[in-house]
């Protein structure tokens, strides 16, 4: 913002004072204010005076300050602070302020700009040879739709070319700007395309009573309709009422959209018809991948004893995990977690035993909690010793049971074991510094 100052002192008048009419105006402003805060009414309050003055004045500013009770500096702040306030003098009969910002500029302003210079003068904040114009560049003053434009005093003029704009001077040179109609230059009505309206040409599409009348109409056009269409029974009723009476010699008949069997029937959709597949425990389903021999299509109906060993369901507990020819895992009432299949065959499954009668805490490895713990023991795993005698095949065996792989290695379940099968708790602790946790 460039600086604002005051006039120089050869052209500041020594006193000022409101008219009745402004003086009158003055007190209701400074009335909407509550009490102790009316310096708040300064800037209508300069504002009149510089539509009564043409200009705000130095004497004005002091003499507004000293009706508000406000310290003239503080008048002098916003006086210089807004733009609006002219703080020299401007023409006795016209101000025209020129809209330089991005939207006019592109519509031409400069070229408005052009005509105040050769019309005025050269410079802005200055006034012509008479003292009754004077013009300024200015930034957005509301109307970008209709650019480019100007403001004098309080009307705006827009839509303007250099030649209505060097008009609109003369008349108010002439002291008939009274004549020259505010708004738009080039005869369209607010802000509505410069080609003319292109929607809402009619008032028909959004009158109330228009729209009732033309429902009315067509509520009338459908209800004759329905009268004149012949009166016979829905042949839809008929086939729902007595579907078998039809007779057979008739030939098939397309089903209406109303007899269409539902989708979530079993006997109508073959998804839900099809069984769901029994699930198996885990070693159950890989003794059978890898025991079970290949079929041609003469005996595919025939499966092999030992298929039948693997598959078929035994009269103790139920989905009893069948193992594999190198260990046989015992029966016991826990049950079996679900697990998840296992990438190796059964040669690099560890060696299981049956449930002992006091079992190792397998919680203790670092690692394994009570789930883990469950699938270690569906897989005959309940001692320390065990853990510790695996190899690296074994090992891989038995992540592919847990759900999150990669634990076994990363948390040298072996290593564990191994201080805990030699030593128990205090063994950890010289091992590992800690607790087993």
């Amino acid at each position: 913002m460039s600086v604002r100052r005051l006039a120089d002192a050869s052209v500041q008048p020594a006193s000022f004072a409101f008219n009745k009419e402004n003086a009158a105006a003055a007190e209701k402003w400074i009335a909407k204010y509550p009490k102790g805060r009316e310096q708040s009414a300064i800037i209508p309050l300069l504002m009149i005076a510089q539509e009564q003055e043409g200009w705000v004045t130095k004497a004005a500013i002091e003499t507004i300050s000293d009706m508000l009770g406000m310290p003239r500096i503080r008048g002098l702040e916003v006086a210089t602070f807004y733009t609006q306030y002219q703080l020299n003098p401007v023409g006795t009969r016209a101000h025209i302020q020129v809209c330089g910002t991005t939207p006019c500029m592109l519509r031409g302003s400069e070229a408005l700009m052009d005509v105040c210079r050769s019309k005025i003068h050269h410079d802005q904040f200055h006034t012509n040879d008479k003292g009754t114009l004077s013009w300024e560049e200015v930034e957005c003053l509301g109307a970008c739709v209709n650019a480019p434009m100007v403001m004098i005093f309080k009307d705006t003029f827009e839509d303007l070319t250099p030649e209505r704009l060097a008009e609109i001077i003369d008349l108010f040179d002439a002291g008939k700007g009274a004549e020259v109609k505010p708004g738009p230059q080039n005869g369209r009505h607010g802000s509505e395309p410069a080609t003319g309206l292109t929607t809402l040409t009619s008032e028909k599409a959004i009158l109330k009573s228009t729209r009732d009348k033309e429902a009315k109409a067509a509520a009338k056009a459908a209800k004759d309709a329905a009268a004149a269409a012949p009166a016979a029974a829905p042949a839809a009723v008929v086939s729902q009422a007595a579907p078998a009476a039809a007779p057979a010699a008739s030939g098939p008949v397309a089903p209406s959209k109303s007899s269409k069997p539902k989708t979530d029937a079993p006997e109508t959709s073959p998804a839900l018809a099809t069984p769901s597949p029994v699930k198996v425990a885990p070693a159950t389903e890989k003794a059978a991948s890898v025991r079970a021999p290949r079929h041609s299509a003469a005996n595919a109906n025939q499966a092999s004893p030992e298929v039948e060993a693997v598959s078929k369901p035994r009269s103790g507990p139920k989905n009893k995990a069948e193992p594999s020819a190198a260990f046989k895992a015992p029966e016991t009432k826990q049950p079996v977690a679900k697990t998840a299949k296992p990438s190796l065959d059964d040669k690099s499954r560890p060696a299981g035993i049956e449930r002992p009668p006091t079992v190792d805490d397998l919680k203790l490895i670092s690692g394994v909690g009570p789930k883990i713990e469950g699938i270690l023991h569906s897989l005959g795993i309940y001692t320390f010793a065990q853990v510790a005698a695996w190899k690296k095949v074994e090992r891989e065996w038995v992540d592919g049971y847990l759900n999150f792989r990669g634990r076994i290695e990363r948390d040298d379940w072996v290593k564990q074991a191994k201080a805990l099968a030699k030593g128990g708790v205090a063994e950890y602790i010289r091992v590992f510094g800690k607790k087993p946790v």
